[in-house]
């Protein structure tokens, strides 16, 4: 087995000789005539170019073959083989990163698995954000959620800044919401799923979270950039933390904005995440509020999809776009909206309602055209954000 990386190099790097320094310096080095008796071993660790193409764009693209037994079949590994001292080196960004099947791991709940414990299979899913992300205390924790709630919100999170702070310390938030979420069950018999933001020291972090869960989380938010890819991997394979890990995209920019240096957003929230052991990934949709490319967003549906990740398109999603989210994405969709539901002109609930109402309107084939929208949750908000 073998795994395969797309290195691309701006117009004027010779690509297949950085691409033989990647190949030899990321791998076993260089060698002389002392160690010619190791030769046999060395050849079985190194990696190899196996093709070199040249774009219209003058960009040239190098792909490295790297042997499988080079890792531990973790991310970290494979990050410090694949791109580590030679991210210093200069021009180049990683494109594709092609793994085996069975390297790293799957999720424990994934896609499926949300949809079991939702017990919705036959709708995308319909997600909120608690705003104002700072500020806020448990107690407004709690009011907000009821609201969302009762118009039968699927799921919500904590906003990734929001981590264990003094004015509403984590444990006091996910108690007083998880009073709402049994209630709610008992009155409706839905569930809804809270992603309760898991935060602290390497050494706390799968303890927190272990916590978290003993005391009723039903799903856990992880910034897994800013805290490690090792940390999401524990997250994913302890029995003990039993429900879905959100992964959230911050940082992200840092690794992949770049036009010619770090990855492009498909291999970090895409290939890597599906193979972390990630359960659902929030990533930017490409007519939301922050700059992404559709091919981007749409390989990492794609790479996430294979593996039984959930989807989540964010940063400006409002119930106008569901036609346009549903053409790309289908059912298999968690549509995540922040000020899309929390800043409705009528409240919360009716920013709830306007998704389901939007939802139903585009299954039923109607009209989004303002002027033929009745008056309803769905028409306020498409004034206020289509206008």
């Amino acid at each position: 087995m073998s795994i395969q990386i797309d290195y691309r190099f701006p117009p004027g790097v010779n690509a297949e000789k950085q691409a033989n320094v990647i190949a030899i310096g990321q791998t076993v080095g260089s060698w002389d005539d002392r160690f010619s008796h190791r030769e046999e071993s060395f050849q079985r660790y190194l990696a190899k170019v196996i093709r070199v193409v040249t774009h219209d764009s003058g960009h040239s693209t190098a792909t490295v073959e790297f042997p499988v037994a080079n890792t531990e079949g973790d991310i970290g590994s494979l990050l410090t083989m694949i791109f580590g001292k030679f991210s210093m080196a200069g021009s180049g960004k990683v494109t594709a990163i092609r793994l085996p099947e069975d390297y790293g791991q799957r999720p424990m709940v994934g896609l499926s698995g949300i949809r079991d414990r939702l017990q919705v299979h036959d709708r995308p899913l319909v997600m909120a954000i608690f705003k104002p992300a700072l500020g806020l205390t448990a107690a407004d924790h709690t009011g907000i959620l009821r609201e969302v709630a009762a118009a039968g919100l699927d799921i919500i999170k904590d906003d990734e800044i929001m981590g264990n702070l003094d004015i509403a310390p984590t444990i006091d938030r996910l108690k007083a919401c998880r009073e709402v979420i049994t209630q709610t069950k008992e009155t409706t018999g839905k569930e809804l799923l809270y992603a309760t933001n898991v935060t602290g020291r390497a050494h706390e972090i799968l303890d927190n979270a272990k916590r978290l869960v003993a005391n009723g989380a039903n799903a856990l938010l992880f910034n897994t950039l800013t805290y490690g890819w090792s940390v999401l991997e524990s997250l994913a394979q302890d029995p003990e933390v039993n429900v879905p890990i959100f992964m959230h995209p911050a940082l992200a920019g840092a690794l992949c904005g770049a036009p010619d240096h770090g990855f492009n957003y498909a291999s970090i929230l895409g290939t890597l995440a599906a193979h972390a052991g990630a359960d659902a990934v929030l990533y930017p949709a490409h007519y939301g509020s922050l700059p992404f490319e559709k091919s981007e967003e749409m390989a990492i549906r794609d790479a996430l999809r294979d593996r039984n990740v959930f989807p989540v398109p964010s940063a400006g999603i409002h119930p106008g776009v569901v036609p346009r989210a549903i053409a790309d994405y289908g059912n298999d969709v968690i549509l995540n909206a922040g000020t899309g539901i929390m800043d409705h002109p009528s409240g919360p609930a009716s920013g709830v309602t306007a998704f389901f109402e939007a939802l139903d309107r585009l299954e039923s084939g109607r009209s989004f055209i303002i002027d033929e929208v009745p008056d309803s949750a769905l028409k306020t908000a498409l004034k206020k954000w289509m206008v």
